[in-house]
Protein backbone atom coordinates (compact mmCIF):
# COMPACT_ATOMS: atom_id res chain seq x y z
CA UNK A 1 0.00 0.00 0.00
CA UNK A 2 1.35 3.39 -0.91
CA UNK A 3 2.11 5.91 1.84
CA UNK A 4 -0.17 8.97 2.09
CA UNK A 5 1.18 12.11 0.49
CA UNK A 6 2.39 15.01 2.58
CA UNK A 7 0.53 18.31 2.15
CA UNK A 8 3.34 19.83 0.12
CA UNK A 9 3.58 16.90 -2.27
CA UNK A 10 -0.20 16.74 -2.69
CA UNK A 11 -0.37 20.44 -3.46
CA UNK A 12 2.45 20.29 -5.94
CA UNK A 13 1.03 17.28 -7.73
CA UNK A 14 -2.40 18.85 -8.04
CA UNK A 15 -1.28 21.14 -10.83
CA UNK A 16 0.13 18.32 -12.94
CA UNK A 17 -2.37 15.51 -12.45
CA UNK A 18 -5.62 14.79 -14.23
CA UNK A 19 -8.89 15.78 -12.54
CA UNK A 20 -9.53 12.22 -11.36
CA UNK A 21 -6.13 12.04 -9.70
CA UNK A 22 -6.64 15.48 -8.20
CA UNK A 23 -9.89 14.27 -6.69
CA UNK A 24 -8.11 11.33 -5.13
CA UNK A 25 -5.45 13.63 -3.69
CA UNK A 26 -8.07 16.02 -2.37
CA UNK A 27 -9.80 13.25 -0.47
CA UNK A 28 -6.74 11.45 0.84
CA UNK A 29 -6.73 10.91 4.60
CA UNK A 30 -3.58 12.99 4.84
CA UNK A 31 -5.68 16.05 4.05
CA UNK A 32 -6.87 16.04 7.63
CA UNK A 33 -3.31 16.48 8.87
CA UNK A 34 -2.68 19.32 6.44
CA UNK A 35 -4.27 21.91 8.68
CA UNK A 36 -1.58 21.51 11.31
CA UNK A 37 -1.24 23.88 14.20
CA UNK A 38 -3.30 23.86 17.37
CA UNK A 39 -6.69 22.19 17.47
CA UNK A 40 -9.29 21.79 20.21
CA UNK A 41 -10.74 18.60 18.73
CA UNK A 42 -10.00 15.21 20.34
CA UNK A 43 -7.08 13.32 18.85
CA UNK A 44 -9.08 10.10 18.65
CA UNK A 45 -10.96 9.70 15.37
CA UNK A 46 -13.86 7.99 17.15
CA UNK A 47 -14.19 10.80 19.69
CA UNK A 48 -14.08 13.44 16.94
CA UNK A 49 -16.82 11.67 15.06
CA UNK A 50 -18.92 11.28 18.22
CA UNK A 51 -18.56 15.02 18.82
CA UNK A 52 -19.68 15.66 15.24
CA UNK A 53 -22.68 13.37 15.78
CA UNK A 54 -23.68 15.35 18.86
CA UNK A 55 -23.40 18.63 16.96
CA UNK A 56 -25.33 17.16 14.01
CA UNK A 57 -28.18 16.04 16.29
CA UNK A 58 -28.44 19.48 17.85
CA UNK A 59 -28.36 21.13 14.40
CA UNK A 60 -31.03 18.73 13.07
CA UNK A 61 -33.37 19.44 15.97
CA UNK A 62 -32.94 23.20 15.63
CA UNK A 63 -33.44 23.19 11.85
CA UNK A 64 -36.47 20.90 11.92
CA UNK A 65 -38.14 22.95 14.66
CA UNK A 66 -37.66 26.37 13.04
CA UNK A 67 -38.73 25.38 9.53
CA UNK A 68 -42.20 24.95 8.05
CA UNK A 69 -43.78 21.59 7.11
CA UNK A 70 -42.82 21.93 3.43
CA UNK A 71 -39.17 22.44 4.35
CA UNK A 72 -39.44 19.48 6.73
CA UNK A 73 -40.55 17.33 3.80
CA UNK A 74 -37.63 18.61 1.72
CA UNK A 75 -35.21 17.77 4.52
CA UNK A 76 -36.70 14.29 4.72
CA UNK A 77 -36.14 13.97 0.98
CA UNK A 78 -32.56 15.18 1.46
CA UNK A 79 -31.97 12.45 4.05
CA UNK A 80 -32.58 9.50 1.73
CA UNK A 81 -30.67 11.10 -1.16
CA UNK A 82 -27.71 11.81 1.13
CA UNK A 83 -27.71 8.30 2.62
CA UNK A 84 -27.60 6.69 -0.82
CA UNK A 85 -25.01 9.21 -2.06
CA UNK A 86 -22.84 8.52 0.99
CA UNK A 87 -22.78 4.83 0.18
CA UNK A 88 -22.11 5.53 -3.48
CA UNK A 89 -19.20 7.85 -2.71
CA UNK A 90 -17.60 5.01 -0.74
CA UNK A 91 -17.93 2.75 -3.78
CA UNK A 92 -17.01 5.22 -6.51
CA UNK A 93 -14.93 7.85 -4.74
CA UNK A 94 -12.90 5.57 -2.48
CA UNK A 95 -12.80 2.27 -4.34
CA UNK A 96 -13.02 3.59 -7.90
CA UNK A 97 -16.00 1.49 -9.04
CA UNK A 98 -18.64 3.24 -11.13
CA UNK A 99 -22.17 2.10 -10.37
CA UNK A 100 -25.30 3.03 -12.27
CA UNK A 101 -27.56 0.65 -10.40
CA UNK A 102 -28.03 2.16 -6.98
CA UNK A 103 -31.58 3.14 -7.78
CA UNK A 104 -32.38 -0.58 -8.06
CA UNK A 105 -30.78 -1.29 -4.67
CA UNK A 106 -32.89 1.50 -3.18
CA UNK A 107 -35.93 -0.22 -4.69
CA UNK A 108 -35.03 -3.39 -2.76
CA UNK A 109 -35.04 -1.47 0.52
CA UNK A 110 -38.23 0.41 -0.35
CA UNK A 111 -40.24 -2.68 -1.30
CA UNK A 112 -39.00 -4.56 1.77
CA UNK A 113 -40.19 -1.71 3.98
CA UNK A 114 -43.53 -1.53 2.16
CA UNK A 115 -44.14 -5.28 2.55
CA UNK A 116 -43.55 -5.19 6.30
CA UNK A 117 -45.74 -2.13 6.81
CA UNK A 118 -48.67 -3.84 5.08
CA UNK A 119 -49.14 -6.13 8.08
CA UNK A 120 -51.98 -5.42 10.49
CA UNK A 121 -49.46 -5.19 13.33
CA UNK A 122 -46.12 -4.34 11.72
CA UNK A 123 -42.84 -4.82 13.61
CA UNK A 124 -41.04 -1.81 15.11
CA UNK A 125 -39.85 0.69 12.53
CA UNK A 126 -36.19 0.26 13.51
CA UNK A 127 -36.44 -3.48 12.88
CA UNK A 128 -38.13 -2.94 9.50
CA UNK A 129 -35.39 -0.59 8.36
CA UNK A 130 -32.75 -3.02 9.60
CA UNK A 131 -34.30 -5.86 7.58
CA UNK A 132 -34.38 -3.56 4.53
CA UNK A 133 -30.67 -2.92 4.98
CA UNK A 134 -29.93 -6.65 5.29
CA UNK A 135 -32.00 -7.48 2.21
CA UNK A 136 -30.31 -4.84 0.06
CA UNK A 137 -26.92 -5.92 1.43
CA UNK A 138 -27.57 -9.50 0.32
CA UNK A 139 -28.58 -8.36 -3.17
CA UNK A 140 -25.56 -6.05 -3.34
CA UNK A 141 -23.24 -8.86 -2.28
CA UNK A 142 -24.59 -11.10 -5.06
CA UNK A 143 -24.16 -8.35 -7.64
CA UNK A 144 -20.72 -7.50 -6.26
CA UNK A 145 -19.54 -11.11 -6.54
CA UNK A 146 -20.87 -11.36 -10.08
CA UNK A 147 -19.12 -8.11 -11.06
CA UNK A 148 -15.95 -8.59 -9.00
CA UNK A 149 -13.75 -8.94 -12.07
CA UNK A 150 -15.37 -6.05 -13.91
CA UNK A 151 -14.00 -2.54 -13.77
CA UNK A 152 -14.63 0.84 -15.36
CA UNK A 153 -17.20 0.90 -18.18
CA UNK A 154 -17.79 -2.85 -17.93
CA UNK A 155 -18.95 -2.54 -14.32
CA UNK A 156 -21.02 0.51 -15.25
CA UNK A 157 -22.72 -1.54 -17.97
CA UNK A 158 -23.47 -4.40 -15.59
CA UNK A 159 -24.98 -2.11 -12.96
CA UNK A 160 -26.90 -0.31 -15.70
CA UNK A 161 -28.58 -3.62 -16.54
CA UNK A 162 -29.40 -3.98 -12.84
CA UNK A 163 -30.98 -0.53 -12.74
CA UNK A 164 -33.11 -1.28 -15.79
CA UNK A 165 -34.06 -4.87 -14.98
CA UNK A 166 -34.59 -5.12 -11.22
CA UNK A 167 -37.50 -2.64 -10.88
CA UNK A 168 -39.25 -4.59 -13.65
CA UNK A 169 -39.61 -7.53 -11.29
CA UNK A 170 -42.26 -5.52 -9.45
CA UNK A 171 -44.30 -5.48 -12.65
CA UNK A 172 -43.79 -9.19 -13.30
CA UNK A 173 -44.84 -10.15 -9.76
CA UNK A 174 -47.69 -7.66 -9.73
CA UNK A 175 -49.77 -9.63 -7.25
CA UNK A 176 -47.08 -9.18 -4.60
CA UNK A 177 -45.55 -5.83 -5.49
CA UNK A 178 -48.50 -3.98 -6.97
CA UNK A 179 -47.33 -3.80 -10.59
CA UNK A 180 -47.09 -0.38 -12.24
CA UNK A 181 -49.13 1.27 -9.50
CA UNK A 182 -46.73 0.10 -6.82
CA UNK A 183 -47.45 -0.41 -3.13
CA UNK A 184 -48.93 2.18 -0.82
CA UNK A 185 -46.83 2.56 2.29
CA UNK A 186 -48.59 3.09 5.59
CA UNK A 187 -46.13 5.20 7.51
CA UNK A 188 -46.24 4.42 11.25
CA UNK A 189 -47.60 7.06 13.59
CA UNK A 190 -45.14 8.92 15.81
CA UNK A 191 -44.79 7.38 19.26
CA UNK A 192 -45.88 9.19 22.40
CA UNK A 193 -42.28 9.75 23.47
CA UNK A 194 -41.74 11.78 20.29
CA UNK A 195 -44.61 14.08 21.22
CA UNK A 196 -43.22 14.48 24.72
CA UNK A 197 -39.82 15.32 23.24
CA UNK A 198 -41.25 18.00 20.95
CA UNK A 199 -43.27 19.45 23.78
CA UNK A 200 -40.13 19.74 25.90
CA UNK A 201 -37.95 21.15 23.10
CA UNK A 202 -40.23 23.55 21.27
CA UNK A 203 -43.86 23.00 22.24
CA UNK A 204 -44.79 22.05 18.64
CA UNK A 205 -47.29 19.33 17.85
CA UNK A 206 -45.97 15.96 16.54
CA UNK A 207 -47.10 15.80 12.90
CA UNK A 208 -46.45 12.89 10.55
CA UNK A 209 -44.23 15.01 8.28
CA UNK A 210 -42.05 16.14 11.16
CA UNK A 211 -41.83 12.59 12.52
CA UNK A 212 -40.59 11.24 9.17
CA UNK A 213 -38.12 14.12 8.87
CA UNK A 214 -36.69 13.17 12.26
CA UNK A 215 -36.50 9.51 11.23
CA UNK A 216 -34.63 10.46 8.06
CA UNK A 217 -32.26 12.77 9.94
CA UNK A 218 -31.40 10.12 12.53
CA UNK A 219 -30.80 7.51 9.81
CA UNK A 220 -28.57 9.97 7.96
CA UNK A 221 -26.51 10.82 11.03
CA UNK A 222 -26.03 7.16 12.00
CA UNK A 223 -25.08 6.21 8.43
CA UNK A 224 -22.51 8.98 8.08
CA UNK A 225 -21.04 8.19 11.51
CA UNK A 226 -20.49 4.56 10.51
CA UNK A 227 -19.17 5.44 7.04
CA UNK A 228 -16.84 8.12 8.38
CA UNK A 229 -15.26 5.66 10.81
CA UNK A 230 -15.00 3.06 8.05
CA UNK A 231 -13.32 5.54 5.71
CA UNK A 232 -10.69 6.43 8.32
CA UNK A 233 -9.99 2.80 9.19
CA UNK A 234 -7.63 0.28 7.59
CA UNK A 235 -10.49 -0.75 5.32
CA UNK A 236 -10.77 2.77 3.91
CA UNK A 237 -7.02 2.98 3.37
CA UNK A 238 -7.09 -0.32 1.51
CA UNK A 239 -9.91 0.90 -0.73
CA UNK A 240 -7.93 4.04 -1.56
CA UNK A 241 -4.87 1.95 -2.38
CA UNK A 242 -6.93 -0.16 -4.80
CA UNK A 243 -8.41 2.97 -6.36
CA UNK A 244 -5.07 4.71 -6.85
CA UNK A 245 -2.80 1.78 -7.81
CA UNK A 246 -4.63 -1.51 -8.18
CA UNK A 247 -1.61 -3.33 -9.64
CA UNK A 248 0.64 -2.25 -6.78
CA UNK A 249 -2.08 -3.18 -4.28
CA UNK A 250 -2.38 -6.65 -5.78
CA UNK A 251 1.40 -7.10 -5.67
CA UNK A 252 1.25 -6.13 -2.00
CA UNK A 253 -1.04 -9.10 -1.36
CA UNK A 254 -4.44 -7.37 -1.44
CA UNK A 255 -7.27 -9.47 -2.88
CA UNK A 256 -8.81 -6.94 -5.27
CA UNK A 257 -11.97 -8.94 -5.90
CA UNK A 258 -12.80 -9.47 -2.22
CA UNK A 259 -12.24 -5.81 -1.33
CA UNK A 260 -14.34 -4.62 -4.27
CA UNK A 261 -17.16 -6.93 -3.23
CA UNK A 262 -16.93 -5.51 0.29
CA UNK A 263 -17.16 -1.94 -1.05
CA UNK A 264 -20.19 -2.84 -3.15
CA UNK A 265 -21.82 -4.54 -0.16
CA UNK A 266 -21.33 -1.53 2.13
CA UNK A 267 -22.67 0.77 -0.56
CA UNK A 268 -25.69 -1.50 -1.09
CA UNK A 269 -26.46 -1.42 2.64
CA UNK A 270 -26.62 2.38 2.55
CA UNK A 271 -28.82 2.23 -0.56
CA UNK A 272 -31.19 -0.20 1.18
CA UNK A 273 -31.61 2.13 4.15
CA UNK A 274 -32.12 5.06 1.78
CA UNK A 275 -34.82 3.10 -0.05
CA UNK A 276 -36.59 2.34 3.22
CA UNK A 277 -36.58 6.00 4.22
CA UNK A 278 -37.77 6.95 0.72
CA UNK A 279 -40.73 4.59 1.01
CA UNK A 280 -41.69 6.17 4.34
CA UNK A 281 -41.36 9.75 3.09
CA UNK A 282 -43.01 9.29 -0.32
CA UNK A 283 -45.45 6.68 1.08
CA UNK A 284 -45.22 4.74 -2.15
CA UNK A 285 -42.93 2.06 -3.58
CA UNK A 286 -43.42 1.95 -7.36
CA UNK A 287 -41.16 1.12 -10.34
CA UNK A 288 -41.49 4.68 -11.64
CA UNK A 289 -39.63 5.96 -8.58
CA UNK A 290 -36.51 3.86 -9.21
CA UNK A 291 -35.64 4.49 -12.81
CA UNK A 292 -32.19 5.08 -14.27
CA UNK A 293 -32.68 8.80 -13.62
CA UNK A 294 -32.42 8.18 -9.87
CA UNK A 295 -29.11 6.34 -10.24
CA UNK A 296 -27.70 9.06 -12.49
CA UNK A 297 -28.87 11.74 -10.06
CA UNK A 298 -26.96 10.08 -7.23
CA UNK A 299 -23.85 9.89 -9.41
CA UNK A 300 -24.04 13.56 -10.35
CA UNK A 301 -24.55 14.47 -6.68
CA UNK A 302 -21.27 12.88 -5.58
CA UNK A 303 -19.43 14.30 -8.60
CA UNK A 304 -20.65 17.81 -7.82
CA UNK A 305 -19.85 17.55 -4.14
CA UNK A 306 -16.51 15.81 -4.54
CA UNK A 307 -15.69 12.15 -5.05
CA UNK A 308 -14.66 10.34 -1.90
CA UNK A 309 -16.02 13.01 0.46
CA UNK A 310 -19.05 12.39 2.68
CA UNK A 311 -19.45 16.13 3.09
CA UNK A 312 -19.41 16.41 -0.69
CA UNK A 313 -22.11 13.73 -0.95
CA UNK A 314 -24.26 15.71 1.48
CA UNK A 315 -23.67 18.96 -0.42
CA UNK A 316 -24.43 17.36 -3.79
CA UNK A 317 -27.63 15.85 -2.42
CA UNK A 318 -28.67 19.25 -1.07
CA UNK A 319 -28.23 20.76 -4.54
CA UNK A 320 -30.28 17.90 -5.96
CA UNK A 321 -33.16 18.60 -3.56
CA UNK A 322 -33.20 22.37 -3.09
CA UNK A 323 -31.97 23.77 -6.43
CA UNK A 324 -34.88 22.64 -8.71
CA UNK A 325 -37.71 24.11 -6.56
CA UNK A 326 -35.68 27.29 -6.02
CA UNK A 327 -35.25 27.72 -9.78
CA UNK A 328 -38.92 26.91 -10.37
CA UNK A 329 -40.02 29.58 -7.87
CA UNK A 330 -37.58 32.02 -9.44
CA UNK A 331 -39.06 31.35 -12.88
CA UNK A 332 -42.56 32.01 -11.55
CA UNK A 333 -41.36 35.30 -10.06
CA UNK A 334 -40.06 36.33 -13.49
CA UNK A 335 -43.43 35.72 -15.12
CA UNK A 336 -42.93 32.23 -16.57
CA UNK A 337 -45.85 29.82 -16.46
CA UNK A 338 -45.69 26.61 -14.42
CA UNK A 339 -44.59 24.45 -17.37
CA UNK A 340 -41.79 26.79 -18.40
CA UNK A 341 -40.61 27.11 -14.81
CA UNK A 342 -40.54 23.33 -14.39
CA UNK A 343 -38.50 22.96 -17.59
CA UNK A 344 -36.09 25.64 -16.43
CA UNK A 345 -35.07 23.69 -13.31
CA UNK A 346 -33.25 20.75 -15.01
CA UNK A 347 -31.63 23.18 -17.46
CA UNK A 348 -30.14 25.24 -14.63
CA UNK A 349 -29.03 22.07 -12.83
CA UNK A 350 -27.25 20.95 -16.01
CA UNK A 351 -25.55 24.34 -16.32
CA UNK A 352 -24.38 24.11 -12.71
CA UNK A 353 -22.98 20.64 -13.40
CA UNK A 354 -21.09 21.83 -16.50
CA UNK A 355 -19.69 24.90 -14.75
CA UNK A 356 -18.61 22.77 -11.80
CA UNK A 357 -16.80 20.32 -14.08
CA UNK A 358 -14.93 23.18 -15.75
CA UNK A 359 -13.97 25.29 -12.73
CA UNK A 360 -14.08 22.65 -9.96
CA UNK A 361 -13.15 19.31 -11.56
CA UNK A 362 -12.51 17.77 -8.13
CA UNK A 363 -15.99 18.77 -6.94
CA UNK A 364 -16.80 21.62 -4.59
CA UNK A 365 -15.33 20.02 -1.46
CA UNK A 366 -12.38 18.50 -3.30
CA UNK A 367 -11.48 21.79 -4.96
CA UNK A 368 -11.60 23.67 -1.66
CA UNK A 369 -9.34 21.07 -0.09
CA UNK A 370 -6.86 21.28 -2.93
CA UNK A 371 -6.76 25.07 -2.72
CA UNK A 372 -6.18 24.84 1.02
CA UNK A 373 -3.35 22.33 0.53
CA UNK A 374 -1.79 24.57 -2.10
CA UNK A 375 -2.03 27.59 0.19
CA UNK A 376 -0.44 25.70 3.08
CA UNK A 377 2.34 24.39 0.84
CA UNK A 378 3.15 27.91 -0.38
CA UNK A 379 3.22 29.16 3.20
CA UNK A 380 5.65 26.45 4.24
CA UNK A 381 7.84 27.01 1.19
CA UNK A 382 7.97 30.74 1.93
CA UNK A 383 8.83 30.04 5.58
CA UNK A 384 11.57 27.65 4.53
CA UNK A 385 12.97 30.22 2.08
CA UNK A 386 13.02 32.90 4.77
CA UNK A 387 14.72 30.56 7.21
CA UNK A 388 17.40 29.59 4.69
CA UNK A 389 18.06 33.18 3.65
CA UNK A 390 18.22 34.34 7.26
CA UNK A 391 20.64 31.54 8.11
Amino acid sequence: MTQPQTPSSAAGAATDEAPVEATAAANAPSAQAAVGGRTFLPKSTLLRHLLMVLLAIVAAVVILEITDPFTNSQLAQLSYYAIAAGGLTVLTGLNGQISLGHGALMAVGAYTTALFLQADEPPPLALILLVSVVTATAVGALVGVAAARLHGPYLAGATLALAVGLPGLAIYFHDTFGGEQGMRVRAPQPPDVFGDFLGWVSGNSPTGTKWLAYVGAMCLIITYFLLANLVRSRIGRTWRAIRDQDVAAELAGINLGAWRVLAFTVSAAAAGLAGGVLALVVRLAAPSGFTLVLSLSLLTAIVLGGLGSLLGALLGSALLVFLPPFVTDLGNDFGLNSTESAQLAPFVYGVVLIVAMIFAPAGFVGTIRLRWLTYRAKQRAAAAARASSGG
